[in-house]
């Protein structure tokens, strides 16, 4: 008797049975859907109610100010708000896949509310022309709407997410088309939308770039509808017929011809099977074959396409009305003697204690892995509870008597069954079959859950699927922020604590910032100060105005691209000495800073050094500055940059001076100034900008090379060169000019303080042999006499100077240096046998 009951209740379109069960009755007041404009969003979604400003409707006892209402799909009231913007009349509303409302008015204003009925910045507008022309009618899908205005052109916003309206190819038309349909970009080779116009006998396919007839001689078309995935149109004839076609009007599926030419006022797919067309008092169902199956209503309803069927919303119900699964036929079809029947009529043998449930057991044996996965499939079919746990115990009774059989698919469809039942009750009205919750995904769910406050319910469906609660509870802290404007903040705060600490390692930070938004900077600080990410912490408490908390923050944390981030924020918000106070406390601040800004920030950095009495580090940085500025471009040799630059060294030795522990810089500062002036008063002589920067020795050279002698003296008794160092200069920087007078008359002044041996190289570097003859028998060590003797090639020589050493190992290099001479080789050999050395 229970499967003639269900099945009772089904309609047969050829051979396919459908079902239309009422999911809620309506809980609404006064609703007349003839009177309003109604827009209600897929997968359960919520249903925004607004009066229709193009009718004339008596008001009875309401206010004359248009409301905007929002409830769920059991008409339980969500939001309302009242509706007063300009542009002129409301032309389009319908919600986005995010379910945020879209209304669009006639000057082309696209006004955008959430759940909670409340307006969503900034407003977008579609354009000047498009406010210019007034749009007349709009058509949604998913994310996008195209626009049509009363010059016939078409305006497109592909992405609510990005909004970005553009205007489509001009299809030219002098009468506004007599019916559109839109193909989502998902569906085109192109990607971008597609806009069906109905237009005389024929369609015109637009799109940005282009227009294209197709169909011609199918028309006229009154009304045409999109299929769910893009690849056939459902369209209505001004001959009475529905034609099913496909998008590329290559071939017609099929055709209908109908009682009436009249156009249907609503036209809808039901699923991919069948198609709806609603008149005034009748729905009719049309399929491929057979007769369509007609309902009669005798109030207005309004159709809401889902993926598996159309939900039918009326001023007292809402209904589904969708295909009825294979696996529900198999068990409820009258008459049906398939495993998964008798395997539910063996339950209720089995429950009236009848030994019919065991015959009915071993008639199925062979496929009860089949019966049992067929009644678990049709559980999750059902809306009514009662018959999902008689359909559970069918499969759980046959799972008793079967080895071969996936237990994990009888638990998921339980859990699953256990999410839907909650999400269907009325309070929360989002009425989800199986397949389009599979379709949705449990955490889309759990975000329009939350989305709606229904964080109790979203909180135990993330527990109990074992998904992460942080989102939930997060979303519940900062709207109970938002609602408690009257709490105090350390009562708010203790409220808060007590659920965020449910989830571990949940952003504080988040709450915190939300909190501050809200003008709630005293929670936020005290939040904050639970957020154990210094990452995330310390950008927070900067944003509230906390920057020594701050500071001391990131400071502990050790990460120096935080403490960087907070001593540049400190920077640009306090006076310098305040900043330099925050940071002299914090080694670890004042470290990095320091590193940053002799880089960077010299005089910043100097002033730092003087508040904190760090004299001998200006003067470093001083100095330093004073070679910056020798390295200009602009300060060439012989410029007056120079000047300045002489000041900053001589201000360098004033603060070296000021330390007992820094006399050496000081003195070392004081000769470079005095250096520096020196050489720019001998650039300044010689014209010639080469002294500048160069060492004292060099400068020396430089003078004796350019013949200026005074000005070398003068040079070596300003900073006491010393005498061996003196001649060492003069004796190479004659060599250099090859002046070998001024040199045998250098040599012959006094005796050399570093001997003779520094003439004898500068000679033999210069290939002069016999200036080095002058020098070489003044050289009082017989081997440098022997080494030189050998360097010019002088054999005999060298072997008499060497005899005079009495060096074997001095003898068995020179013998190796003229190898290549064989005499000179055999007097070394004759030598070593004399003195009688090896």
């Amino acid at each position: 008797m229970a499967n003639v009951s269900v099945a009772a209740e089904w309609q047969l379109l050829y051979n396919r049975y459908y079902r239309k069960p009422e999911i809620y009755p309506m809980q609404w007041k006064h609703i007349d859907l003839n009177r309003n404009k109604v827009a209600a969003a897929p997968f359960g979604g919520p249903i925004a109610v607004i009066r229709d400003d193009s009718k004339i409707v008596q008001l009875y006892a309401e206010s004359a100010l248009r409301k905007l209402r929002i409830f769920n799909s059991a008409g339980v009231q969500i939001s309302e708000t009242v509706w007063k913007h300009p542009g002129g009349r409301l032309v389009g509303m319908a919600w986005t896949d995010d379910q945020t409302l879209i209304c669009v008015v006639q000057d082309g204003t696209v006004y955008r509310y959430n759940v909670h009925a409340e307006l969503q910045e900034p407003n977008i507008s579609m354009g000047k022309e498009c406010f210019e022309q007034n749009v007349v009618e709009c058509v949604f899908w998913g994310n996008g709407m195209v626009c049509i205005t009363e010059a016939n052109q078409l305006f497109c916003i592909s992405d609510f997410k990005n909004p970005n309206p553009c205007k489509l190819a001009d299809p030219n038309l002098d009468e506004y088309p007599l019916c559109v349909a839109v193909i989502e970009p998902q569906y085109t080779m192109s990607g971008n939308v597609e806009v069906l116009l109905g237009v005389n006998d024929h369609v015109l396919l637009v799109e940005e770039d282009g227009v294209q007839q197709l169909g011609v001689g199918v028309g006229p078309l009154q009304k045409m509808v999109v299929s769910r995935n893009g690849k056939l149109l459902a369209s209505f004839t001004h001959d009475g017929r529905l034609l099913v076609i496909s998008t590329d009007f290559s071939k017609i599926i099929f055709e209908y011809s109908c009682e009436s030419a009249l156009p249907p006022d609503q036209l809808a797919w039901c699923g991919m099977d069948s198609v709806l067309l609603y008149w005034d008092d009748m729905l009719l169902m049309v399929g491929p074959y057979g007769d369509p199956v007609r309902y009669l209503y005798d109030e207005p309803i309004i159709l809401i396409p889902e993926c598996d069927g159309v939900r039918i919303l009326s001023n007292t119900n809402m209904e589904f009305l969708q295909r009825v699964p294979d696996s529900t036929v198999s068990i409820f079809k009258i008459g049906s003697t398939l495993p998964a029947a008798l395997l539910y009529d063996a339950l209720e043998h089995f429950d009236r204690r009848s030994a019919k449930a065991d015959e009915n057991l071993r008639l199925i044996r062979a496929s009860l892995p089949e019966a049992v996965e067929a009644c678990i499939d049709a559980a999750g079919h059902e809306f009514d509870v009662s018959r999902q746990r008689t359909l559970l115990r069918a499969a759980s009774y046959g799972q008793a008597f079967c080895s071969h059989v996936q237990r994990d698919r009888f638990q998921e469809m339980c859990k699953t069954l256990r999410v839907l039942n909650a999400v269907r009750n009325t309070g929360i009205g989002i009425p989800l079959s199986i397949q389009q919750y599979r379709l949705l995904t449990a955490p889309v769910l759990i975000g329009r859950l939350i989305n709606v406050h229904q964080h109790l319910v979203a909180l135990m469906i993330s527990e109990y699927l074992g998904m992460n609660q942080e989102v939930v509870i997060m979303h519940w802290a900062c709207s109970k922020i938002t609602a408690s404007l009257a709490i105090p903040d350390a009562t708010l705060l203790e409220i808060l604590l007590d659920k965020l600490r449910l989830c571990k390692g949940i952003s504080f930070a988040a709450v915190a910032a939300h909190a501050d938004k809200n003008g709630r900077r005293k929670l936020a600080a005290m939040l904050v100060e639970h957020e154990s990410r210094s990452s995330k912490q310390v950008p927070l408490l900067l944003s509230i105005g906390e920057e020594d908390t701050a500071l001391t923050k990131a400071t502990e944390s050790g990460d120096t691209d935080l403490i960087y981030l907070v001593l540049f924020h400190i920077w640009q918000k306090r006076p310098a000495l305040e900043y330099f106070g925050m940071i002299q406390a914090r080694p670890l601040a004042r470290d990095l800073f320091i590193t940053y800004a002799r880089c960077y920030k010299h005089e910043f950095l100097k002033d730092f050094f003087l508040s904190t009495g760090q004299l001998q580090d200006v003067a470093f940085l001083l100095w330093k500055e004073s070679w910056e500025l020798g390295k200009n471009p602009m300060a060439s040799k012989g410029s007056p940059l120079h000047g300045p630059r002489i000041k900053i060294i001589e201000k360098a030795q004033s603060l070296f001076s000021e330390t007992k522990e820094h006399t050496f810089e000081s003195k070392a500062a004081e000769e470079h100034a005095k250096l520096i002036r020196i050489q720019h008063e001998l650039e300044a002589t010689t014209k010639q900008a080469i002294f500048v920067d160069s060492s004292i020795s060099d400068t020396i050279r430089t003078c004796i090379v350019l013949g200026n002698h005074r000005a070398a003296m003068k040079v070596k008794t300003e900073f006491k060169v010393s005498e061996k160092r003196w001649y060492w200069l003069k004796v190479f920087a004659l060599a250099t000019i090859r002046d070998w007078d001024a040199l045998e008359k250098f040599s012959k002044e006094k005796r050399p303080p570093i001997g003779y041996r520094p003439f004898v190289e500068a000679c033999i570097d210069a290939d002069e042999k016999g200036e080095a003859l002058k020098y070489i028998p003044k050289l009082t060590d017989p081997r440098e006499r022997a080494e030189s003797y050998a360097r010019i090639g002088m054999a005999k020589e060298a072997a008499d100077a060497a005899s005079q050493a009495k060096d074997g190992e001095l003898l068995g290099r020179l013998k190796l240096t003229f190898a290549q001479n064989a005499a000179a080789s055999s007097i070394f050999d004759t030598l070593r046998d004399r003195l009688g050395v090896a």
